[in-house]
């Protein structure tokens, strides 16, 4: 396959993806307009309607500026200024990153895997300038820097996430001190090789290659005694470069920072699919409120398909708003209006049927969703713990900073999508409504770190020589060679046997199911 036939598959794909997008919100609109309005009305408007809803999906903001005519109509306090509308419609984010991955993966199957990256990145911002042009109206006007770079962005993340499968890590396998795991010295980094250089840790990092000018062949060693070959000398060059800037740095802070990386972003993940099965329940229970809402709203057949699409754009911000909830800060669907474990304080919201599904009132047991973030982080943290594979273990110290970071990197992620989440939705009260994203960052902080540090204090299952939980020879620790598993040796201890606590024994076995890398 030539690199202009990769570049231009790339950007058919940028196309499609753009289309699906669009054609959401403007395939219901164009039948409303053929149906409801006999086509009287310019197209153009709905068009515009359409790719207006795009934008304010992929996190744009919009100012509108309502008829007098319809002021009047709606008596909405405020309405008569111009407002601006900042939520993002987090479906159609989630739906261009998803769609990202996809063109990426594609691209990295070809032999010209950057060329399709930009082929497709460049397809993708060509086409939403031409859509932020011809979306402005002196009704409703998208920021146009905003509509420029947020839409191209966020599928260029998608893109190279997909495109750069392998690549990350292949790259933080070859810094030294990153493996991810715990502060400590890694099982085997006083066996040095030929040509190897080891730090004051004790960790190898050798570079071999049949020169510098190989190209082919070149392999970086990292702690594990593993190797990443590259494609390139360049890529090689530049793995090599990374790990030489990052051996500047301490090797217990860059494991430190690795592993707290590796376990907050794990325990967001935690906490969002908990509150995504948290959402999927409540909309059940409260599926008789939400078809209630829906018959107020009286929006006919055309109509009731649009709003469905609406929310469930809006899902994802559920997700992350019943996240917040569990953090304890909750959400406002409203200035002066809170949602939260202590209770729910609500007047006049938005006319979505979704919103049936917020709790109403006090509730009795509402602090017990306070133990979500707090359990969580102790078991990303517990796990952690389990797999570290340091024959020296790491002092307390090192410990309660390791939890402590994975606490910090836990609350900026999910404030920062908290912050995404949220924003005006219309006029008067509605210019807030969704989570305080400084709050629930801070909270889920604490909380999470405090956790970790708890979770990374417990006992760790006895390491064997082979990098499990085995010893050598197969048998688990404390028992005799030759011994069938569930015997009970008289001389050892019922500690020795199974671990040092309940929850190590569990996660020592879970991890020996695993398989090893």
């Amino acid at each position: 396959m030539k690199r202009l036939t990769t570049a231009l598959l790339a950007a058919l794909d940028a196309l499609i993806v753009v289309a699906i997008g669009v054609g959401i919100a403007l395939v219901p609109l164009t039948v409303l307009w053929a149906t409801q309005f006999d086509m009287a009305v310019n197209w153009l408007v709905f068009w515009r309607a359409a790719v207006d809803v795009w934008l304010v999906g992929n996190g744009v903001d919009l100012v509108v500026q309502l008829d007098p005519t319809l002021v009047a109509a709606l008596n909405l306090p405020g309405s008569d200024a111009a407002f601006p509308i900042t939520i993002a419609l987090l479906g159609f984010a989630l739906m261009a990153v998803l769609f990202g991955l996809r063109t990426g993966r594609r691209a990295a199957e070809t032999p010209y895997r950057w060329v399709g990256v930009t082929g497709a990145i460049a397809g993708y911002a060509l086409l939403t300038a031409l859509l932020v042009l011809s979306a402005g109206t002196d009704a409703v006007r998208p920021q146009t820097v905003q509509g420029l770079v947020l839409p191209p962005l966020i599928f260029a993340a998608g893109v190279l996430i997909g495109a750069g499968q392998g690549q990350l890590g292949r790259l933080i396998g070859s810094i030294p001190g990153l493996p991810g795991r715990l502060p400590g010295v890694v099982r085997g980094a006083g066996r040095g090789a030929t040509g190897s250089s080891a730090d004051s840790a004790g960790n190898v990092a050798s570079v071999s290659g049949s020169g510098a000018g190989s190209s082919a062949g070149k392999s970086v060693h990292g702690l594990n005694g593993t190797s990443s070959t590259s494609n390139t000398s360049s890529t090689s060059s530049n793995t090599s470069n990374m790990g030489a800037a990052a051996g500047l740095l301490p090797v217990a802070v860059r494991a430190g920072a690795a592993a707290a990386l590796r376990s907050g972003t794990a325990a967001t993940a935690g906490i969002l699919c908990v509150s995504g099965i948290t959402v999927f329940v409540l909309i059940l229970t409260s599926y008789a409120t939400i078809i209630g809402l829906y018959e107020t709203v009286q929006a006919g057949v055309l109509g009731g398909i649009a709003l469905t699409l609406l929310q469930l754009s809006l899902i994802p911000n559920l997700v992350i708003w019943a996240a917040a909830w569990f953090a304890g800060p909750g959400i406002a669907v409203g200035v002066g209006t809170s949602v939260s474990p202590v209770g729910t304080s609500l007047g006049a919201v938005p006319g979505l049927p979704i919103l049936g599904v917020l709790p109403q009132g006090s509730l009795a047991f509402g602090f017990v969703g306070l133990l979500v973030p707090l359990l969580v982080g102790f078991l990303a943290a517990v796990i952690l713990r389990q797999r570290a594979t340091a024959d020296v273990p790491p002092s307390i110290s090192e410990r309660l900073l390791t939890g402590l970071g994975t606490g910090f990197v836990a609350g900026v992620l999910l404030g920062l999508l908290a912050w995404w989440s949220g924003g005006a939705l219309g006029p008067g009260r509605l210019v807030e409504v969704g989570p305080n994203p400084l709050l629930v960052g801070a909270l889920v902080a604490l909380e999470v770190g405090i956790a970790a540090c708890l979770g990374l204090l417990t006992p760790a299952p006895t390491v064997g020589a082979n990098g499990s939980g085995r010893g050598a020879t197969g048998e688990m620790p404390g028992t005799k060679p030759g011994t069938k598993p569930g015997t009970k040796p008289a001389t050892a201890s019922r500690a020795a046997r199974s671990g040092d606590t309940g929850v190590g024994r569990l996660l020592g076995r879970l991890r020996d199911a695993l398989p090893r890398r």
